[in-house]
């Protein structure tokens, strides 16, 4: 019965409920249910929040991009990107995706989806494709937008265990010590290189492999249309 916050958990996100709303609910209810007074259950939730607080510290940085994209910073990427013709989305993306990855080994965090992605990134690859054939349709759209996720997500997720000290390799080292198994963090670091060189490779084959459908659907449809002409 402990366990039942997890299913309130997956109802809650599986009808689309408010998310803060379903977690403290969850907790609240796993409480009850292990017998804690409701004292013991604010208390605890308030510990989890103070230690973890941190975490909420990205939501800091959402007003500030919506004040720069309602003052043209969206606009610009779109300039900088008609400035450069010869560039293709592909092409775009996959740049991204290996800074992502050089500056997350580093130990430097670009900040993600919010603040590079959404405003940034995303609307410099559709300009990149715009600029190239024209007017596209709102599947191939969608389609841009969720490779601008996924060149974010491989060179995150890939790239953080690059650094030793990073938050990835830390939590390995910590659960296996508590485990009894003693790891050198510098040794999980050199064995994350290849992972992360495969990934940034596959990577950058599925942006060739958008480019390429872009460039074969769209030069076919326009050819079409000049010979209709």
């Amino acid at each position: 019965m402990e366990l039942i916050g997890i299913l309130i958990i997956i109802l809650g996100f599986a009808l689309k409920l408010d998310t803060i709303a379903v977690v403290v609910s969850a907790g609240v209810i796993t409480g009850l249910v292990a017998h804690m007074d409701i004292v013991q259950i604010l208390s605890t939730l308030g510990e989890a929040f103070v230690t973890n607080r941190t975490t909420c510290l990205f939501m800091l940085t959402l007003p500030v991009i919506g004040l720069c994209e309602r003052y043209g910073l969206k606009s610009k990427a779109v300039m900088l990107i008609e400035k450069a013709k010869g560039l293709s989305t592909g092409t775009l993306l996959s740049g991204y995706s290996f800074i992502r990855e050089a500056t997350i080994a580093a130990g430097v965090a670009l900040g993600g989806h919010p603040q590079f992605v959404r405003p940034l990134i995303s609307p410099m690859a559709e300009s990149a494709a715009t600029v190239k054939y024209g007017k596209l349709e709102e599947k191939d759209l969608d389609k841009i937008k969720a490779h601008s996720a996924l060149a974010d997500n491989i060179g995150n997720f890939f790239g953080q265990n690059l650094f030793m000290a990073n938050s990835g390799i830390l939590l390995i080292v910590g659960t296996l010590d508590s485990l009894g198994m003693t790891v050198d963090p510098m040794a999980l670091t050199k064995a994350a290189i290849p992972v992360a060189i495969i990934a940034f490779v596959l990577c950058v084959g599925k942006n060739i492999l958008l480019d390429r459908q872009l460039s074969r659907k769209y030069n076919s449809k326009n050819n079409d249309l000049g010979g209709n002409k």
